[in-house]
């Protein structure tokens, strides 16, 4: 075997390694809308852990509201990014478990896996991250022994167990199952634009314990407004294309910027435009929410 050969072959070989290994981190993370009252969650890691006890495996969140896909895929644009590539994180938020809906492992262009089904839960992420591959799960192969006369359990029959299968290195991405067209099922939204000197966006998701008002709005996109601290931000709410705030605000450092009560704009630890309350609670006294059919227009005064 010649030199030039045997360096091909070693290029390959090490590429098909490294293509292999990136899924077999043993991490797996597990996001679902459960809650932890019951065993619904231990269920889904007892399967897991039946198949390597090599794994480690952790929690996103179970405290996705009941049939929230949009919070859903909010979660996973806010978190993914911040694991090692390789890690495969089980979302199941899946109000139609047991349809038609496919059930797949998204590979994104950063290395991680999202098992899940594809039914708007991976809207965000496979805009942020992009789309490697996508791949629909094979319940022949990806299917916990001795379940195919349950239905209504897929996060622990097949989500959790292939997902298991992939981090723990018994199958490699490609036998999750046939590749499937770079797309997935999407929720509409208002991405963050720039018309004129008005930026429109989208609320998608509330600071829950305390009430502000989280935009997709990056502070890249907000800074081409020229905004100083202590300029007055112009903001207008709307829920289905119909107003339900308009205000003004400071935009602040910091919540103790502004008197008890009165709003504020600032930027959250995401870097997005947001808007609050300080000391009180700027959705519950506005009645805004949050997901695709919530959307946002600020300016500068």
């Amino acid at each position: 075997m010649n030199k030039t050969l045997r360096t091909l072959i070693c290029l390959v070989l090490l590429s098909l390694s490294a293509r292999l290994a990136s899924a077999q981190n043993k991490i797996v993370v597990f996001q679902s809308d459960f809650g932890v009252k019951d065993g619904a969650v231990s269920a889904m890691k007892g399967v897991a852990m039946g198949v390597s006890t090599d794994l480690k495996l952790y929690d996103l969140t179970h405290e996705i509201p009941a049939y929230n896909i949009w919070e859903a895929a909010y979660r996973l644009e806010q978190t993914v990014r911040y694991w090692p590539a390789g890690t495969v994180f089980v979302s199941v938020v899946d109000p139609g478990v047991g349809t038609a809906r496919k059930s797949v492992v998204l590979k994104t262009k950063s290395g991680h896996y999202i098992v899940t089904p594809d039914n708007g839960t991976l809207t965000l992420i496979a805009q942020s991250l992009g789309i490697d591959e996508i791949r629909e799960i094979n319940e022949a192969v990806n299917r916990r022994k001795d379940s195919q006369k349950s239905y209504t359990f897929h996060g622990r029959d097949v989500y959790a167990y292939t997902a298991a299968r992939l981090a723990a290195g018994g199958i490699t991405y490609e036998q999750v199952g046939p590749v499937l067209p770079k797309q997935v099922i999407s929720i509409p939204y208002q991405q963050a634009v720039m018309e004129g000197k008005t930026i429109k966006g989208n609320i998608p998701v509330l600071d829950v314990q305390y009430g502000n008002v989280w935009t997709n709005i990056p502070d890249t996109l907000f800074k081409q407004l020229n905004p100083k601290f202590g300029n007055i931000v112009h903001v207008a709410i709307f829920n289905k294309n119909k107003q339900v705030y308009q205000g003004d605000m400071p935009y602040s450092q910091t919540f103790g910027e502004v008197a008890e009560g009165k709003p504020l704009a600032y930027l959250n630890s995401l870097l997005q435009l947001s808007f609050a309350l300080n000391m009180d609670d700027f959705a519950k006294t506005y009645r805004v929410a949050s997901g695709g059919e919530w959307s946002v227009e600020v300016s500068l005064k």
